[in-house]
């Protein structure tokens, strides 16, 4: 879910490409870096969960990021992220200080944290800029294979990019991370939440019961394989909802990442299920 701080944090980022003149796909985090003076290392050893480090030592500043995930596109956010840290306004005062000069981040989505969920979205908006992003998402597929597409562009993670195919999508779509049985989180297009009574998957949510992402779930080969999967499913299962609406559920394996990347794509919107709803009842008998 995308809050009033997570896309002031986009636009900031989007603000600093225009600053610097870059206008085109891939961005390369590194370079902005080395162009603000912040050196760049990998940190073979750090702690799982712990995605890099933003270090200050007196007015110059450095950034580690993890490779305990042999992933280019998470690595390249994990570095855009340290770069949110940097660029935003109160943020190094906020994660630094003269007895701690270093801060360890857990990028991904993953923290509760409101530093890291703006340095998150600052991240997205960095690597993924709105109007280069629109761009290459009309020219992309629906679903999951559109996300692979964008991530190839962009140079992003699936998980990273899948997010941003969420928010900019104009189809009704959602991305759900998840591990075991449960929801990490999930992020739902503007078309998607214009159905009656769709109700918000929040973390911790139970996965849908005997629907594809559980039975995937249940084998960890799948998800350590980067495995996938399709099958059709309903709305209401996943989301609830006054209508029964059939989707299209794709699954893909996040290897060394340990989870779960779902795409739930529907082909009709939210009118033209409303006015099959009124159609079918219009010629439903009043007896029985």
């Amino acid at each position: 879910m995308t809050t009033t701080a997570g896309l002031l944090a986009t636009q900031h980022a989007e603000k600093v490409l225009r600053d610097r003149g870059i206008a085109s796909l891939p961005v390369d985090p590194f370079a902005l870096a080395a162009a603000e003076g912040i050196a760049v290392q990998a940190k073979p050893d750090t702690a799982a969960g712990v995605s890099g480090l933003l270090v200050r030592v007196g007015s110059s500043y450095g950034i580690m990021y993890a490779t305990h995930i042999p992933n280019v596109g998470y690595q390249r956010f994990s570095v855009a992220h340290e770069l949110g840290h940097f660029f935003l306004p109160g943020h190094t005062d906020a994660v630094l200080s003269a007895d701690v000069p270093f801060h360890a981040s857990r990028a991904g989505f993953v923290s509760d944290d409101p530093y890291e969920f703006e340095a998150d979205h600052f991240a997205a908006g960095l690597l993924m800029p709105d109007q280069l992003f629109r761009a290459a998402l009309i020219r992309a597929d629906d679903g999951l294979a559109g996300i692979e597409t964008l991530a190839g562009q962009c140079r992003t993670s699936l998980a990273a990019t899948a997010i941003r195919y969420a928010q900019k999508a104009m189809i009704p779509a959602a991305i759900i991370v998840s591990e075991g049985q449960r929801i990490n989180y999930c992020f739902m297009s503007q078309a998607l939440k214009e159905f009656r009574g769709i109700q918000w998957l929040r973390k911790g949510t139970p996965l849908p019961a005997g629907g594809l992402t559980s039975t995937f779930n249940r084998d960890t080969r799948n998800i350590v394989g980067g495995l996938r999967d399709e099958d059709e499913a309903n709305l209401q299962d996943w989301f609830g909802g006054e209508r029964s609406v059939d989707v299209v559920e794709q699954v893909i394996g996040l290897g060394a990442y340990g989870k779960t990347l779902t795409v739930i794509t529907c082909s009709s919107n939210a009118e033209e299920s409303d006015e099959e709803k009124e159609l079918e009842e219009s010629w439903t008998p009043p007896w029985r």
